[in-house]
């Protein structure tokens, strides 16, 4: 077996392709539109071990910034580890997951990923552990009047105007927030919430959220200025809402409910050179999940 490690496989459209179907086969996700609109940029990193013009493995690394505690710190998310059935069980991962470590070592604050079950672990013998997150909600008091214009993200007008907000935003919060990602604002936005996105023309800012029944999910409030997270919430009440859940890490959280997040993946954080890494109490922004 002759493999090659790259980390170009979005120049190469052979590669891409063959990244492209690993994924889909993999994950059931496809980066061609993502790529295709211009949001697969140098932020995203894939390492990618090639047998000839085809992707047998793969590990990801985003390249985040990070608001914490009012202080600036860098990271890098794991993602898209994935490798073909045929090339299972050789350390393919773990030898890809060691260059990433290795390369990155000393210019982060901390490493972290979201695994899943079948993969729990995998992660702690490089020294990741797992960290509980906290999600946090609220109940309105009031129903609100949201003026909001529902964006569709199939318009190019609509598209440009969601990602421009995205790509030039404030963290969400202070407190715990990131920064300088876009690109996987609109991932969420082409694949995952393309009916959930609306734009809020008084506050100038890109509201992702979704209503079921009495609750609502308000998945991120992005915007160029900082604005009160929580009385956007209450705009988007009506009177049949009784919970609103912030998949998010507000600013202001007095008052509020907190409860231990239990999603399908696992937080796994690992401290670089700072020593420090995701503090406890807080969520990680889901539009900032790779």
């Amino acid at each position: 077996m002759c493999v090659e490690l790259s980390k170009n496989v979005r120049e190469n459209k052979n590669l891409r392709d063959s990244f492209n179907q690993l994924a889909e086969d993999t994950f059931g996700i496809h980066f061609g539109q993502w790529h295709e609109r211009g949001y697969w940029t140098e932020k995203y990193v894939p390492f990618s071990f090639i047998e000839g013009d085809r992707v047998i493995a793969n590990v990801s690394v985003n390249l985040i910034d990070f608001t914490i505690k009012g202080e600036e710190k860098k990271a890098i998310q794991i993602g898209t580890v994935m490798t073909h059935p045929d090339y299972r069980n050789r350390g393919l991962s773990t030898d890809l997951l060691k260059s990433v470590l290795a390369e990155y070592r000393d210019q982060v604050d901390f490493v972290y990923l979201f695994a899943n079950q079948n993969v729990l672990e995998f992660y702690p013998k490089f020294g990741f552990q797992a960290q509980q997150e906290t999600l946090f909600s609220m109940v309105p008091g009031t129903a609100g009047k949201m003026n909001a214009r529902k964006l569709d993200i199939k318009e190019e007008a609509d598209r440009n105007l969601a990602y421009g907000i995205a790509r030039d935003r404030l963290p969400v919060s202070n407190r715990f927030g990131t920064k300088n990602t876009g690109e996987l604002f609109m991932f969420y936005a082409l694949y995952a919430f393309p009916d959930n996105l609306y734009y809020l023309e008084e506050e100038d800012a890109v509201v992702m959220f979704q209503r079921d029944g009495e609750r609502i999910d308000l998945f991120d409030v992005a915007c160029r200025e900082n604005v009160d997270v929580r009385k956007i919430a209450e705009k988007l009440a009506d009177g049949d809402t009784r919970q609103i859940v912030f998949h998010f890490t507000p600013e202001e959280t007095e008052g509020m409910q907190t409860d231990a997040f239990h999603g399908d993946d696992v937080l796994f954080v690992l401290p670089m050179k700072s020593g420090e890494g995701i503090p406890d109490g807080v969520k990680h922004p889901l539009t900032a999940q790779a």
